[in-house]
């Protein structure tokens, strides 16, 4: 099957393109687009990959499932297009780089992250529009880890950024020996204020790229 995503992923994911479970999800996806509002945008769903070819990423920051709002969702986790109100767990992302970094961020779309190095991958890649979660568990969560796993076992020195229980669920899938993994409670509302704010992720995860002789994320 032929799957349009950046050549040096397709490289490395090609054996899951060949399991039966990514014929069924491709499927799905197809019907679930023709069936009606479905997000982000077809030409978005890969969008992460596309922009952090695979021997770029330095960082990983792991997320759930896309916005279901049309127009919020743009193929990178936590991310909103310019223009858009952040999301909650955006406000709280942004509040805690000031505080860590001092870095007073105005766009909310995170497309410069992603361009540094900033893997921004959500577990989900697709969600029926208004409808959180409805395309979880078809397939989508086999075809993220197998891009974790690959990026532990290939890769050395990167930073996991995992917030949320559902995130951190994924360290199995990391080799803690040879990367580092930040964990922390979620940025959402409910759970902001029990560990995240403070946990200080951007500075952290800049002090271990200076240590490992790799270029810094410009957080702004």
């Amino acid at each position: 099957m032929t799957v349009r995503i950046e050549p040096s992923w397709k490289a490395h994911l090609q054996d899951q393109f060949e399991q039966p479970y990514w014929q069924a999800l491709t499927e799905f996806v197809k019907d679930e687009y023709a069936a009606g509002p479905c997000c982000p945008a077809g030409k978005d769903i890969f969008r992460a990959f596309d922009l952090t070819p695979f021997d770029d990423v330095k960082v990983v920051i792991l997320g759930q499932d896309p916005y279901h709002t049309p127009g919020a969702a743009m193929g990178f986790c936590f991310s909103v297009p310019d223009g858009n109100r952040p999301q909650p767990s955006l406000q709280n992302i942004f509040h805690e780089l000031r505080d860590d970094v001092g870095v007073e961020r105005r766009h909310t779309d995170l497309t410069d992250w992603a361009e540094q190095g900033v893997f921004l991958l959500n577990s989900v890649l697709t969600v029926r529009a208004r409808q959180a979660g409805s395309h979880a568990n078809k397939g989508w969560e086999t075809f993220t880890d197998s891009a974790i796993a690959r990026l532990s076992e290939q890769r050395d020195g990167l930073v996991f950024i995992l917030w949320g229980s559902y995130a951190i669920a994924k360290r199995a899938l990391i080799d803690t020996g040879k990367h580092l993994v930040l964990t922390s409670p979620h940025p959402s509302p409910f759970s902001a204020r029990k560990g995240f704010f403070g946990s200080k992720p951007f500075s952290r995860t800049n002090d271990y790229l200076a240590a490992h002789g790799k270029e810094l994320i410009r957080w702004a």
